[in-house]
């Protein structure tokens, strides 16, 4: 992962745009915990996230498992591509993000990536 991710407890990144705007992923190590994905729920456009809700779930060949927002705000974009294609997230966590939210107004605690991998070990 680059230096511009953070990370919240429950494995999901977060790479800010700005102070109000942040694309939103599961990190590397949630998706390989999961094993292969084959369907991904998103949130509309316009939807309403909160710091540390449910806004997505993810079906992978196991089970089904939230993901949790790490920031409250306004989805502004969904990753379309996810939909019909949710493997993508198993070959590169980093680049598949999920949401992009804008007038982010708070958010959960948020580790540095030293500070996350730290906590997985």
């Amino acid at each position: 992962m680059k230096k511009e991710y953070v990370f919240s407890k429950s494995h999901e990144w977060v790479k800010f745009s700005n102070g109000t705007t942040a694309k939103v992923g599961i990190s590397d190590y949630a998706q390989g915990q999961l094993g292969d994905l084959v369907f991904i729920n998103l949130p509309e456009v316009g939807d309403e996230l909160v710091a540390g809700e449910e806004f997505a779930d993810v079906e992978s060949v196991k089970a089904v498992s939230s993901v949790y927002s790490p920031v409250t705000g306004t989805v502004k974009a969904v990753n379309e591509e996810l939909l019909d294609h949710p493997e993508l997230v198993n070959s590169d966590a980093a680049d598949a993000w999920f949401v992009e939210v804008e007038d982010i107004r708070d958010q959960v605690e948020l580790l540095s990536e030293e500070d996350y991998k730290a906590q997985l070990s």
